[in-house]
């Protein structure tokens, strides 16, 4: 069966492969031909996620190596528990596969692993496309609902149980993350974009007992780590939404665009954290233009 990244399904049909590189295990999945991008997911995500982000904002061009980051799936926390090793171990997987350089897409979580490869490795960065990103330390409070779940989920029935709830009210818990009735009805008439924004909320779900160290580690640090953003020297196109409630636009967003070399900032005029997925046809198109013009050329 030929898969293709166009695919609104991939992610149940793509499986994924496991490396023990120099510096620990990775667990990735890998689709396309053409210069190579890695994709990295954020909390909760895995190599699945990965897949939804490159298929969400990318093309059909590119070599997609999609990630499970330490802690999450496949990939074991002791493969890197730091943003800085976490950077490198992005280095050591494109070791494995003969890649010489590659470009970087990454969300939310996956933002300090992506800017640690451009900071740590600028000689294999073709450029990083930062997608709800922190620029540094990152003070937004963690929900106490949210603290409550991660300590129930450590419970695979329980975890199956939030599952099957939200694959049976993907509506409703589409309407509890968009509250903007144009918006969402937007959303719901686009099958192909519905689709995999319903796919990234169910992904979530699936063996989540499997993804919480991983989060955890996530959260330790975007709390406590910052970056010396004007080293980066890698072009760097930052999507970020205007009203983003969990990685506030100001405190971010125009710190990236500001302190970074080479950074350009699309501004999701009224978009949320899930803006590539609300406001798709507006940010696919500048992304595939940057990874046109800079990611092209890595091999």
């Amino acid at each position: 069966m030929t898969l293709s990244i166009q695919d609104p399904q991939l992610s149940s049909k793509l499986s994924p492969k496991t490396v023990t590189t120099a510096l620990g295990v990775v667990e990735y999945a890998e689709i396309g031909q053409g210069p190579a991008v890695v994709s990295l997911h954020g909390a909760m995500g895995g190599y699945d996620q990965s897949l939804v982000l490159a298929q969400t904002i990318g093309n059909g061009d590119y070599r997609y190596i999609a990630l499970s980051r330490p802690g999450y799936l496949g990939t074991p926390l002791a493969s890197g528990r730091s943003s800085e090793q976490q950077g490198d171990l992005i280095a050591a997987l494109l070791d494995s596969l003969s890649i010489p350089k590659a470009g970087v897409m990454a969300v939310s979580g996956g933002g300090p692993s992506a800017l640690q490869f451009g900071l740590r490795h600028p000689a294999r960065c073709a450029g990083l496309v930062l997608v709800s990103t922190c620029a540094g330390k990152l003070n937004t409070p963690i929900p106490f609902s949210f603290k409550i779940m991660m300590l129930l989920a450590r419970w695979p029935w329980y975890a199956k149980k939030l599952y099957k709830r939200t694959a049976e009210n993907l509506d409703a818990t589409a309407r509890s993350k968009i509250d903007d009735p144009e918006i969402l009805a937007r959303m719901l008439n686009d099958a192909d974009t519905w689709e995999l924004f319903s796919t990234s909320l169910l992904s979530a779900f699936d063996r989540l007992w499997q993804r919480l160290d991983g989060t955890q580690n996530d959260i330790a640090i975007t709390s406590r780590e910052d970056y010396p953003l004007e080293q980066l020297d890698a072009p760097v196109l930052i999507i970020h939404g205007t009203q983003d409630p969990r990685v506030p636009f100001a405190r971010h967003a125009k710190v990236l665009a500001a302190r970074l070399p080479h950074a350009e900032l699309l501004a999701v005029d009224g978009g949320k954290h899930g803006a590539i997925f609300t406001h798709r046809n507006q940010v696919r198109p500048k992304v595939q233009d940057f990874m046109h013009g800079h990611f092209a050329a890595a091999s």
